[in-house]
């Protein structure tokens, strides 16, 4: 049940995508932005006027911070990153908390209530520029991903070097970086609520319907991303710990490939147009091609511990094949970042900055010293395997809010509860 209305991309000045975004850590594909709704006319014959003008005055709030700060508020400037940036996600993602216990009320129990109202919301990945459903459940759905791009964005603040008060290069604080990770957990368990308890209540049409920023296949692979940048971070934790071993940043970084290789996996063959959609996909491959060059590095120092011929020649295969991604992924970070809407490069700093020194050092030497014991042929053709371990990052445990406390005493007019 439920009516779907689609707008055309062309149909008016809704979507307004900057020309630039800034420096990027974390890419957040643009915000789905909410349009007015009329609760009066679709249930002030239902429900008593207080809850009614409840449901009015907590959407409304949302909708004119969205509209006002949401084309702003993905360009990131550092210099008021934590100050206005930071306080103004705060506000939205609290009046987002505030909204949906009393937007609960009206899936509560199965009510019909849930078919009453039209949600508009407009898109920006998909190609139309907006869409309208008769069904909570859907804008169930379009809060809790919004809810997971701000924190997406507020972990992107977090991740942009700030210069040090020693004088050294900029960086990015041990306390930022962990707190990322935190937030990195959050959004990812927003999403996977998302996609395990919200997207089966919608029927299998509605569930076609929906724009592609809603998509399970998006919703999957934003919630991949997260992960796969959480433990990014993890690794350029270890890499900066003298207790670490190249064990554990080895199993770091083959996670982090497994991580981007599904989210890349889920959206792979989705419709991402408008900008916004081309600039994820590109993100999602050129994250996934780091990744990989961090793992080939890693497992090549491993195997360039054993003391056998073959051990050795697999060493400076995997270096090898580790040198090639990384210059690959430097190719697709150009890509990305001149794909519309255009962003630039934090200065490098973390994972990144370490291997960008350390790959083409190490690979250089190892061919070179090895140059005399193996030929080229004698080299596997191929990069060895990556080991499988087992991805140990979850998201956290989220769960939908029971029905605001007000709902109970509210008796639907006229309608089953």
């Amino acid at each position: 049940m439920g009516c779907l209305v689609s707008t055309a991309k062309d149909s008016g000045g809704n979507r307004r995508r900057p020309a630039s975004i800034g420096e990027v850590s974390v890419y957040v594909p643009g915000l789905r932005i909410p349009k007015p709704v009329d609760f009066a006319q679709s249930l002030g014959d239902c429900l008593s006027k207080s809850i009614v003008e409840r449901l009015s005055a907590l959407r409304t709030r949302i909708v004119v911070m969205a509209a006002q700060e949401g084309p702003t508020i993905t360009r990131t400037k550092r210099k008021s990153a934590t100050q206005h940036g930071g306080s103004t996600l705060a506000d939205l993602q609290q009046a987002l908390e505030d909204y949906l216990p009393v937007l609960l009320g009206l899936v509560k129990d199965g009510s019909h209530l849930q078919y009453k109202v039209q949600f508009v919301w407009v898109n920006q990945e998909d190609e139309e520029e907006e869409t309208a459903m008769f069904n909570a459940w859907y804008e169930v759905l379009s809060v809790l991903h919004l809810m997971a791009m701000l924190l997406l964005l507020q972990a992107n603040l977090l991740l942009l070097p700030r210069t040090s008060t020693d004088g050294y290069q900029p960086k990015v604080s041990d306390e930022s970086r962990r707190a990322s990770v935190d937030i990195f957990l959050k959004a990812a368990g927003y999403l996977d609520c998302a996609v395990m308890h919200v997207l089966p209540q919608l029927s299998a049409e509605l569930r076609r319907n929906l724009p592609v920023d809603l998509a399970e296949g998006v919703l999957r692979a934003l919630c991949l991303q997260a992960l796969g940048q959480g433990v990014g971070i993890q690794l350029g934790m270890a890499i900066d710990s003298a207790k670490a071993t190249l064990a554990v940043k080895r199993r770091l970084a083959c996670e982090m490939v497994k991580y981007w290789q599904q989210a890349q996996d889920n959206i792979m063959n989705l419709p991402l147009a408008n900008g916004w959609g081309e600039k994820h996909c590109l993100f999602v491959k050129w994250e996934y091609v780091e990744a990989k060059a961090a793992a080939y590095y890693y497992h090549g120092m491993i195997l360039d511990e054993g003391n056998t011929e073959k051990s050795h020649g697999m060493a400076v295969a995997a270096l090898q094949a580790a040198d090639e991604y990384f210059k690959e992924s430097k190719k697709l970070c150009e890509s990305f970042n001149a794909a519309a809407p255009s962003s630039r490069n934090p200065p490098l700093w973390g994972t990144m900055k370490y291997l960008s020194e350390k790959i083409p050092k190490d690979t250089s030497s190892k061919v070179r010293i090895n140059r005399d014991l193996y030929t080229y042929e004698r080299i596997m053709e191929t990069a060895p395997t990556l080991p499988d371990f087992t991805l140990a990052l979850k998201p956290d445990e989220y769960q939908l809010p029971s029905a605001d406390p007000s709902w109970r005493s509210e008796n639907v007019n006229g309608v089953k509860g």
